[in-house]
């Protein structure tokens, strides 16, 4: 259940699946060459229409590194020609060379402005390259001109993803559901698709209304299935506000019989069953979601005037069970890389790390190479302490990318847990230097700092991971940095804090588990 607790990142198409840039080529290539006779007049010179005849030869056969200089030579001899502009961008293309294919696409719409060809291939290049916004310019339009172009559909919702788009890729992944049932990939994206959209409407209902009983059911919601004691007290919290909540008592009982407390259960159902059904004249988004009309239910949450805490929880429901919907469909396929990601994701959630290494390994036999799902699977191997495996295959990763900022953090950490901080502090180093924004960096460089003695470069560092402290720990190295390197007043003061924070967290665990005790009804 999303919208209500730590929201995983979405789903980025792009960046987790290659482009399909080579295979869609490929696939279109015949009908967008416009090959020897179509490009060199028989009138031009021998040498240019040889040229053009080996260019397109090299194309058909594959070899589009080798046509690269060929279609080079024939442009520069005739710029004006849209088609060996297209022909030298498909070249760049389709060899890799996506920077360079930009210019050439970009030269054919300017000689030809409706080339619907040009607008696919250079949307492609640019979301390639990672310029998600001028992606979704062009393939709009080739969307908009070929609505059953698959591919096209398909790197336009990317490029509406990686810009966080939800709105407006969410109907573009559903029409690529009905044109490609069977396929995992799609199924996956949209059920993410649906979870941020639902993170989205309860961020909205968390500004308007927070505490109040949409609220704190939701929040329940999402903690049942790990944190049964949590829920219980949302959930009791909810009724305490509105008494009427349906589905509250139900899930309460859900709660009881879980721990073991039937009888208690059955008191819950009881209550849920005495509740009034709702008059659905005035409480219509919950009539429409317990008909199953949940796309109606938020076009209709949205439509209103003004937006109330019950649109929103409505709107995050609706979004929730879409989402829960299209993973049971990808459950239904046959088993693929997606669907073993998301069983990852769960296992994940759950702490059962060794399962999701195992997930992990799975969804690799069926992309084998993918660079996203080793990266996942290497951190599966860090959080699950076989650091060695971890090691080894993050080496393997940072010779293919070695200004990852992530895989540099990666690898910074499990050096860390290795043993090995002087080893660690280069990769940490580049991680920051690539990405400042990463605070589990700076407190792992701080940390690795301090280990090997360096305690005023560990200073900095600490203090930037400082808002990320949550028991007190990060601020008890700051304070021993600052003792280290003679600092003794800020020691005094850091460590100070350092303990209130410490004292305020055990504190509050307490509290939480007087409150979090399964009572009777």
């Amino acid at each position: 259940m999303k919208g209500a607790s730590d929201t995983n990142a979405i789903f980025l198409m792009s960046e987790k699946h290659p482009l399909p840039s080579r295979k869609f080529g490929a696939f279109l290539l015949l009908s967008l060459l416009f090959f020897s006779s179509g490009f060199v007049s028989r009138a031009q010179s021998p040498e240019l229409v040889e040229k053009s005849r080996r260019a397109a030869e090299l194309m058909r056969t594959g070899k589009f590194q080798q046509a690269v200089p060929l279609f080079q030579d024939l442009v520069q001899a005739l710029p004006q020609n849209p088609g060996l502009r297209m022909n030298l961008g498909l070249a760049f293309h389709m060899s890799g060379r996506l920077k360079e294919a930009i210019p050439q696409f970009q030269a054919v719409l300017k000689l030809e402005p409706q080339n619907l060809t040009a607008d696919l291939f250079l949307g492609s290049s640019y979301l390639g390259v990672g310029e998600s916004g001028r992606a979704a310019a062009h393939l709009r339009k080739a969307v908009r001109a070929q609505p059953g172009n698959v591919e096209a559909r398909d790197m336009l919702a990317q490029a509406l993803v990686g810009l966080r788009r939800f709105t407006e890729a969410a109907p573009h992944l559903e029409t690529l559901a009905e044109l490609n049932p069977n396929s995992p990939r799609v199924w996956y994206a949209l059920g993410l698709c649906y979870e941020e959209l639902a993170g989205q409407a309860f961020e909205e209902l968390e500004k308007l209304a927070p505490e109040s009983a949409y609220w704190l059911a939701l929040v329940a919601a999402s903690r049942s299935e790990r944190q049964t004691g949590s829920a219980f007290f949302f959930y009791r919290q909810a009724l305490s506000k509105l008494a009427t909540l349906r589905g509250a008592h139900t899930a309460l009982a859900a709660i009881y019989r879980k721990t073991g407390h039937e009888d208690w259960a059955a008191v819950e159902e009881e209550k849920e069953k005495k509740l009034p059904p709702p008059d659905c004249r005035i409480e219509k988004l919950e009539c429409a979601f317990r008909e199953g009309h949940l796309r109606e239910l938020i076009q209709s949450a949205r439509s209103g005037k003004s937006e109330t805490a019950e649109s929103y929880y409505w709107r995050t429901q609706a979004y929730n069970e879409l989402a829960r919907q299209s993973f049971a469909r990808l459950e239904t396929l046959p088993t693929s890389a997606e669907r073993h990601e998301l069983m990852a994701g769960i296992h994940t959630n759950r702490g059962r790390h060794l399962e999701a290494v195992a997930e992990w390994r799975q969804a690799l036999n069926h992309s084998p190479g993918n660079p996203y799902l080793l990266t996942e699977l290497a951190a599966a191997l860090h959080r699950g302490r076989d650091h060695e495996g971890a090691q080894l295959l993050l080496e393997e990763l940072l010779e293919r990318e070695p200004q990852s900022s992530r895989l540099n953090h990666l690898i910074g950490d499990n050096l860390l847990s290795l043993q090995q901080p002087e080893k660690a502090i280069p990769y940490l180093e580049k991680a920051i230097q690539n990405n400042s924004s990463l605070l589990g960096a700076h407190a792992s460089l701080g940390r690795a700092y301090l280990q090997t003695g360096q305690a005023r470069q560990a200073i900095p560092h600490l203090k930037t991971a400082l808002p990320q402290d949550g028991d007190g720990t990060l601020h008890y190295q700051l304070a021993r940095a600052y003792q280290s390197s003679g600092q003794r007043e800020f020691a005094r003061e850091i460590l100070g804090k350092s303990q209130q924070m410490r004292q305020s967290a055990a504190a509050e665990r307490k509290t939480v588990e007087e409150e979090l005790q399964i009572t009777p009804p």
